[in-house]
């Protein structure tokens, strides 16, 4: 990451990419901002560049798309295990996100998605089979997120 901070503009950046990357053009940002064009698309470079901005991706509504179930599976592995243990965890069908949690006995949360039972069942099998305990599970009936305020544009 590079050594310059976030400022005003990255933030107003940040949080309109947050909330619709794809149809906010780096103009429409400027004028939020208060920036001109060329130099949000200076600083969008600087930030995905940096790793601020790690990508772009869909925000997907899994019960729409014909998958209701979203189950949280809280896991424990060895400390010194945990982080090396995502990519891998990743790559089980129907997990959709890994987590490391840092505090407690359950170190990383697991988020799977499927149709039925069936298809979350192997999932549990799949982490147990890797040598982690499964210490709770737990079923989500929605799912939400916004943009982090801080980054909004103040207004004022």
């Amino acid at each position: 990451m590079s050594n310059e901070a976030i400022d005003d503009v990255d933030r107003a950046i940040l949080h309109a990419l947050q909330e619709d990357a794809r149809n906010t053009s780096s103009g429409d940002i400027a004028e939020r901002a208060g920036a001109s064009d060329s130099t949000v698309r200076k600083r969008i470079q600087r930030l995905e560049s940096d790793g601020i901005i790690k990508g772009y991706s869909a925000e997907v509504d899994y019960q729409q798309s014909g998958y209701p179930l979203r189950m949280l599976l809280f896991c424990t592995a060895s400390i010194h295990e945990r982080g090396d243990l995502r990519g891998e965890i990743l790559d089980i069908d129907g997990v959709v996100s890994v987590q490391e949690l840092v505090t407690g006995e359950q170190n990383l949360l697991v988020t799977a998605v499927g149709e039925t039972d069936s298809d979350i069942t192997p999932v549990a099998q799949a982490l147990l089979d890797m040598g982690l305990t499964v210490a709770d599970e737990v079923l989500v009936r929605s799912h939400e997120t916004t943009p982090f305020g801080e980054f909004r544009a103040d207004d004022g």
